[in-house]
């Protein structure tokens, strides 16, 4: 499809099909995303895809912890509870998923089963854990890198009909990942994408999240008035 129809049509995946995604299809997404732009050509990314056993592994072990309230171990500073519009728009997409999945406002299990379901990486085929060289660290321009990287992903998965949804929750416990996936010390583990099929049926797979007016974040300098 071309790029217009491609970035307004993507959506955040959250329900797969139960079928495994081709290796030589992961190769192409890669290849195609790995033509982000990085700072000086840098390139500090690797993608450490994961499926069957170790996938399994991670996602019953990390979910496990979470759900005893064992606090979570990620390798990047990470921020508090949302607070102001940036909290406005965490509920207003959770409000748009609960509603499409039926899940009340009063229902206690049933939100902490979507919870759960978001540390088992919604029980994606794959997962491609995405990581950086440390030694860049501090600083957030390698971070910015793999935001494209993670982006690129995205849509070129999209283009081929796979799904995915960029999950933080899936490495919460990044210790885990790190032992499971023999992820090296040097390597920080910044998030991962959870891909496959779109499962059409699945509620929330229908859900478009909200986008704020590009007037309301954009300013033009330097323009003269139309």
């Amino acid at each position: 499809m071309d790029f217009q129809a491609l970035v307004h049509s993507r959506r955040s995946v959250r329900g797969f099909r139960n079928e495994a995604v081709p290796k030589t299809v992961i190769r192409e997404i890669i290849e195609d995303a790995k033509r982000a732009p990085s700072s000086m050509n840098s390139q500090p990314w690797h993608v450490h895809v994961l499926t069957g056993a170790p996938l399994e592994e991670v996602r019953r072990r990390n979910m496990e912890e979470m759900a005893a309230g064992k606090p979570s171990k990620r390798d990047i500073f990470t921020h508090g509870p949302y607070e102001g519009a940036h909290r406005e728009r965490q509920v207003g997409v959770a409000k748009q998923l609960f509603a499409a999945m039926g899940i009340a406002r009063d229902d206690k299990e049933m939100r902490q089963d979507w919870v759960l379901r978001g540390f088992r990486q919604f029980d994606a085929p794959v997962s491609l854990v995405l990581t950086y060289d440390r030694v860049l660290d501090p600083g957030a321009t390698c971070h910015f890198d793999l935001g494209a990287l993670c982006y690129g992903i995205v849509l070129a998965a999209w283009d081929r009909g796979i799904g995915a949804v960029v999950n933080g929750q899936g490495i919460s416990r990044s210790d885990i990942v790190r032992e499971v996936a023999q992820i090296p010390d040097d390597e920080a583990i910044m998030t991962c994408v959870a891909m496959g099929y779109p499962d059409e049926a699945f509620p929330a797979n229908a859900v478009r999240s909200e986008r704020t007016p590009a007037d309301a974040f954009v300013r033009y300098v330097g323009f003269a008035d139309d």
